[in-house]
């Protein structure tokens, strides 16, 4: 899993009324020097079933953030 502070999350209408939570990992650019100013992210979790608000959404993807920074280091990091 990354580190949290390379996470952000965002939320998005798909269909009127359908709101959708993402949560996208930055990628690292680190080897271009050309893109100082600029991040790539890559979706890492996404809501599976919509929400009726974004509001909603919002706090379904935060919670889910707090699910990640709750979970231990996996090994491979």
């Amino acid at each position: 899993m990354p580190a949290l502070n390379d996470l952000a999350l965002t939320v998005e209408e798909r269909e009127p009324g359908q709101f959708y939570w993402t949560l996208l990992e930055a990628l690292d650019n680190s080897g271009h020097s050309d893109l100082h100013d600029t991040l790539d992210y890559r979706v890492c979790r996404s809501a599976a079933k919509p929400q009726a608000s974004y509001s909603n959404a919002l706090a379904m993807g935060v919670a889910e953030l707090q699910k990640i920074s709750a979970s231990p280091p996996s090994a491979a990091s």
